[in-house]
């Protein structure tokens, strides 16, 4: 038995959600999303829930039903409260700037690095050493924060580059005379 399948899916006020066939779509005031489901689980509406159940026993289905019931409470939550990534800066002369719709990042190359932000992510940067990456779609959000730490990330021995906010850092010690 899947616990996390069992949970049934609340919908918070001001999120709508409709099935057809085992796509299900919710509204919500961030947007709409939506999730196509496998065949293995059954997606039901009861009143202001959301449930999943298996269509078997086999281990497709039940693996199906904990990550069905997982995409649909990521639905969700996007679409109400949305996702947050946030990435900090460390390193002298290391900063970030919006221009439009790129990101200016100067990470001690000899050239700036321009990072093109995709559609359906906002990112904004409150201080020079600071970056937030939001928007509905979880794993969006991720690939686009984990694409920006991707320019450098944090070495050990100094600890510069780009991390995510709150990430521990095992500090090596330099080399001894």
């Amino acid at each position: 038995m899947s616990r996390i399948g069992k949970k049934p899916v609340s919908l918070v006020k001001g999120v709508s959600a409709s099935i057809s066939g085992q796509t299900i779509e919710v509204k919500g005031p961030k947007g709409t999303r939506s999730f196509t489901a496998t065949d293995d689980v059954t997606l039901t509406i009861d009143g202001d829930e959301i449930k999943v159940t298996p269509r078997g026993t086999s281990k497709r289905a039940r693996q199906q039903w904990g990550m069905a019931r997982s995409m649909v409470e990521n639905l969700v939550t996007g679409v109400s409260t949305g996702f947050k990534k946030e990435l900090e800066i460390q390193g002298v002369g290391y900063r970030a700037a919006i221009a439009g719709n790129v990101l200016k990042l100067s990470l001690g190359y000899s050239h700036e690095v321009n990072f093109a932000v995709p559609a359906g992510v906002t990112v904004t940067s409150p201080k020079q050493t600071e970056i937030v990456v939001e928007g509905i779609d979880q794993q969006l959000v991720g690939q686009v924060a984990a694409n920006i730490r991707e320019w450098r990330q944090p070495e050990p021995y100094k600890g510069k580059g780009i991390r995510y906010k709150g990430e521990f850092l095992f500090r090596k010690e330099g080399k001894k005379k």
